[in-house]
């Protein structure tokens, strides 16, 4: 199926790129031979219940203190949709901390230890019955003000470079290569009739059209690769890139179903529907919940509609 990252990485292809371009060589000593090992679990702080597409409103807030000779920020607020949380070792966070001015103005990027007293994970059970994203919460949670990446007041800088890293990678192009061939050849023993589904012109149309669309994101998506070899930083394209490497996610995840047929319907899930006998296979079993999973790949990254507004203030003018 239409391929997610591993699990372990998720988090630190982000935050890597922040702290090796903003952080101080304390901060890069520190974190980062354990991001490339992918020895530490990582996890984003940015939306909020009240702040998903303006996420310029956040209020979760650290409040600069001076105790036993050192600053500190003490966290308090909430964060939600935080992926993986409940495995992660650390969280990137983007608090408040001016209120002031301009709202962009206010905020900072603060690195915070899971572990910390005041931290609270619960879980959110998506549609497809899965753990896998949750609501985090912050009280008098004390982060050694050593955590800051960068300037305080510049989190919003920061987070829009991360962002442009994050929508290149969303686009995922080998994974969805390697998913439509084994999805074509899955095609090959699976009948719909008298014949098997590979022979169906109509099925075989869209695997085909799949293909043209997926060259042409590769190629897009190599472009990008090729721009950040030189030392330039992936830009408005990388909207580009999460609007058509979603778009195809969620074409395969049809396409899957479409294979597995009404085999794809009996699913149980880890918290419902136990009493339900399932006789077919895993891979169809596992068809229904990932095409409800990936209904949110639109969403997050910044949705597909706020990426055709970047596209057109930034490369169109207008």
């Amino acid at each position: 199926l239409a391929g997610c990252p591993p699990l372990k990485p998720f988090g630190v292809s982000m935050v890597g790129p922040v702290i090796y371009t903003f952080g101080n060589q304390e901060q890069k000593d520190k974190f980062l031979p354990d991001i490339l090992n992918f020895d530490t679990w990582w996890c984003q702080g940015y939306s909020e219940p009240g702040s998903g597409s303006d996420l310029a409103s956040l209020k979760t807030k650290a409040e600069l203190i001076h105790e036993d000779g050192k600053d500190y920020y003490i966290i308090n607020g909430s964060k939600t949709w935080t992926t993986l949380a409940q495995h992660a070792d650390w969280i990137f966070c983007l608090v408040r901390t001016d209120s002031s001015g301009k709202k962009q103005e206010g905020i900072s990027f603060l690195l915070i230890d899971m572990k910390s007293p005041g931290i609270e994970v619960k879980p959110i059970i998506t549609i497809d019955g899965d753990h896998e994203v949750n609501s985090v919460f912050f009280t008098d949670v004390k982060v050694p003000a050593e955590n800051l990446i960068g300037e305080e007041g510049k989190g919003w800088t920061y987070a829009k470079f991360l962002l442009t890293h994050e929508r290149s990678s969303i686009a995922g192009a080998p994974q969805m290569r390697r998913a439509i061939n084994r999805l074509a050849k899955k095609a090959e023993t699976t009948f719909h009739g008298d014949k098997p589904l590979s022979e169906d012109p109509t099925f075989n149309s869209k695997v085909a059209q799949f293909h043209l669309d997926l060259d042409a994101l590769e190629m897009t998506e190599l472009r990008g690769l090729a721009a950040q070899r030189e030392g330039r930083s992936p830009g408005a394209e990388s909207s580009l890139l999460k609007i058509k490497g979603t778009d195809l996610q969620q074409r395969l995840t049809c396409l899957a179903v479409e294979i597995a047929g009404h085999d794809a319907m009996p699913y149980g899930g880890p918290y419902g529907f136990s009493d339900i006998e399932v006789a077919a296979t895993k891979d169809a079993q596992l068809t229904a919940p990932k095409y409800l999973n990936f209904r949110k790949v639109t969403i997050y990254g910044g949705t597909n509609e706020i990426q055709k507004n970047i596209i057109a203030k930034a490369i169109l003018g207008l």
